[in-house]
């Protein structure tokens, strides 16, 4: 992510309008769960979006060999353009069996996700958002970076700058990342439901019918 948003800023000397960042997550207790990440930029030249797409930030082969790892899945890169606001769009979607995995992918490589076990069966969760030198005169509040994480457990402690439903949500301009944010989080993982007695006694005397038939078709 560091490379794509230092990138982003870059650009944003010479592209008009706002520049958005949003990372959606669905994380498990043991780790797992999926991503989608999705920023855009309004882009209204053609030479522009040739830079853009040179540069790699807005080409799907690009971004997709950014996000590769030997453990997660990128399951879908989309590049396109809205004509009704002439912005540009990415969207990445991908999985991973583990969220520390993503550490070893060249956009995460800053990103220290951190997923570990705390006291009294609670789980702790660190991801850091990395400083960006601008400079430049850049308005820094038209960069925005959003991050939403949905948990698989009860929320004990966090930081998030707001919470929709289940959904905590850290939204920052470049200016509020300053020196670096670090996104924290302690749940309580959501137990497994035990499979009801009834569901075991069900399928054994199903298996004991099937025996029985069996039994009587051979002997027949």
């Amino acid at each position: 992510m560091k490379k794509i948003l230092l990138l982003i800023v870059l650009l944003n000397l010479f592209l008009a309008g706002c520049i958005n960042y949003i990372q959606d997550v669905h994380l498990y207790a043991d780790g797992s769960g999926d991503m989608r990440i999705h920023y855009w930029m309004k882009i209204t030249d053609k030479d522009e979006f040739k830079i853009l797409n040179k540069i790699g930030i807005f080409n799907a082969d690009s971004i997709r060999k950014e996000f590769m790892s030997p453990f997660d899945n990128v399951q879908k890169v989309r590049v396109y353009t809205d004509s009704s606001d002439s912005t540009t769009h990415a969207i990445i979607d991908l999985t991973f069996l583990h969220i520390d995995s993503l550490n070893y992918t060249k956009t995460f490589s800053a990103a220290d996700f951190s997923l570990k076990n705390g006291e009294d069966g609670l789980k702790v969760f660190h991801q850091f958002i990395s400083p960006i030198a601008t400079g430049f005169g850049i308005n820094t509040s038209q960069f925005h970076v959003i991050y939403k994480y949905t948990f698989g457990g009860d929320i004990i402690t966090d930081n998030a700058t707001s919470i929709n439903g289940r959904v905590l949500i850290w939204n920052y301009s470049l200016a509020d990342i300053g020196n670096g944010k670090t996104i924290s989080v302690t749940f309580k993982p959501f137990k497994l439901k035990r499979t009801p007695l009834w569901i075991y006694a069900l399928s054994g005397f199903v298996f004991l019918i099937v025996l029985i038939f069996l039994f009587k078709k051979k002997k027949n």
